[in-house]
């Protein structure tokens, strides 16, 4: 059942609350959702994006062992990881971006995931296993394996590729502050996940942490601007490599509570840019989460001295209310949030996250979140970050989940190699390069069922075609899917 809208005290309050009651219900109710099943799926999206030798416990079926010689070029071992969306490159920043969010999701929402919750964390080591050895030499940080050019001129299974692995690092003389500061998030996120766990595998993770930190700090730099000729415009850095920086010391000062990075944040909050653009969060843009992230403590009444990050994590909840105009900010007909750009549903997921982390920390401290008039309450953000997910999960105007394989109706032409061609055991043979276009331009559902895989989604008029060209709509990604995990833990115990 949809919650009643909340309201307010005030004529600006109560447009406020009309726009909520509207995007809860101006939209076809399809029923309760199973939350814990679509956080199962979710989980079971990251296998079917691995890339390496396959464990025996692999549940995609239909994916085979590939890559297994990605770093030889280079004389290391970069085998593993994810193949970040429906191509077969390795691109680093994102991929650790997934790691942080995947670990984050554990650290606050962990509790929740019942048995999912291993599963959770296999997701978690299959990438720092990756990034670790990415790290491992001391100055270098290997940021991709493969060269998406010559891989986006092909249609072929990973377990079939034959485009160039070129492996591409960043290192002294060449810096990339924000690929290292993200790794560096990735790492001491996980850290804390592992804390209990796995001790030594959680100490080898915070000191790496703390080397690639310092690396990214000491040779500041855009990775972009040394491999622009690779990383654009697929993972170019648009948005500066201060965010990252700051987001690094903050996972740092969370996983080692050393005065040193709690120094260099109060110090570097104006220089890094803390208050920028705080209405978006995803692989290229931090600001938002540094700023949530930091305000816990605040919250918590344990550091004053970190006040304005509360201020400006106020500021973005504001960004985000419906009802409240903000040129970057819009909702469609159906009650979808929309930032203008490819891939809308990474934007969704990972800004709900963030209201739903930020509630949760709300609520500790019994807070509201003053917006010029009104106030948001812990319970508005939570409806807010529901309503997304239901949208996600067929709550919307065309009664269709984005989930691939959850509920009756989803997208069964997602752009993705693997999914779109026969497997292996289906098809034995080689399919080459070109050989594999006519699956791509066919009208024909996907073969193999990529179970749990969100879509970049509909359009701000709630318009999806479910066609494989489309790749901005029909695309999934490693970091659409990280923040959904917390989200669907969250909601799976909470429903």
């Amino acid at each position: 059942m949809a919650p009643k809208p909340l309201t307010f005290p005030g004529i600006f309050s109560a447009l406020l609350a009309f726009s909520f009651s509207l995007l809860l219900f101006c939209y076809p109710i399809i029923g309760g959702h199973d939350y814990h099943d679509a956080l199962r799926k979710s989980i079971i999206f990251f296998e079917g994006q691995r890339s390496g030798r396959l464990p025996p416990d692999q549940r995609v079926k239909w994916r085979r062992d590939s890559a297994l010689h990605d770093g030889s070029t280079a004389g290391v071992d970069l085998t593993g990881g994810y193949y970040d969306a429906g191509d077969n490159v390795k691109f680093g920043f994102p991929m650790a971006f997934t790691t942080t969010l995947l670990a984050w999701s554990i650290i606050d929402f962990g509790r929740n995931m019942g048995p999912e919750l291993k599963n959770t964390v296999k997701a978690v080591k299959w990438s720092t296993d990756y990034l670790l050895k990415a790290t491992e030499k001391p100055g270098v940080v290997y940021v991709q394996v493969g060269d998406a050019y010559s891989d986006h001129s092909c249609w072929e299974r990973p377990e079939d590729m034959d485009t160039l692995r070129t492996v591409y690092k960043i290192d002294n003389e060449h810096p990339g502050s924000d690929v290292a500061g993200e790794t560096t998030a990735a790492l001491a996120a996980a850290s804390i996940v592992f804390r209990k766990r796995d001790p030594a595998y959680s100490r080898l993770l915070l000191n790496r942490a703390i080397r690639v930190f310092n690396f990214a700090d000491k040779h500041r730099g855009a990775y972009s601007s040394r491999l622009h000729s690779a990383v654009c415009p697929f993972y170019c850095d648009v948005n500066g490599y201060q965010d990252e920086l700051l987001w690094g010391a903050a996972w740092l000062h969370k996983a080692s509570r050393k005065r040193v990075y709690r120094e260099y944040i109060v110090k570097n909050e104006v220089v890094l840019r803390a208050g920028d653009t705080i209405n978006e969060f995803g692989w290229d843009n931090k600001h938002a989460g540094i700023n949530v992230l930091i305000s816990k403590e605040v919250l918590m009444g344990k550091a004053d001295y970190f006040e304005s990050f509360k201020q400006n994590a106020d500021g973005f909840i504001c960004s985000l209310l419906p009802g409240i105009s903000h040129p970057q900010v819009q909702y469609s007909p159906g009650g979808l949030m929309f930032k203008a750009g490819g891939s809308n549903m990474q934007h969704v997921t990972s800004l709900s996250f963030l209201l739903l982390a930020y509630s949760n920390y709300l609520s500790h401290a019994n807070k509201v979140v003053p917006c010029g008039e009104t106030s948001a309450s812990p319970a508005l953000l939570k409806h807010l970050a529901k309503r997304q997910v239901d949208y996600i999960l067929g709550d919307n105007p065309l009664g269709m989940s984005y989930m691939v394989g959850y509920g009756a109706r989803f997208p069964r032409r997602i752009h993705h190699r693997g999914s779109s061609l026969p497997s292996v055991a289906a098809h034995p043979a080689r399919i080459g390069c070109k050989a594999g276009t006519r699956y791509y331009l066919s009208p024909n559902p996907n073969p193999n069922i990529l179970v749990g895989a969100v879509v970049g989604g509909p359009n701000v008029s709630d318009a999806f075609p479910d066609s494989r060209p489309y790749f901005q709509e029909s695309e999934p990604t490693t970091y659409i899917n990280a923040p959904l995990v917390g989200l669907l833990a969250f909601f799976s115990a909470h429903p």
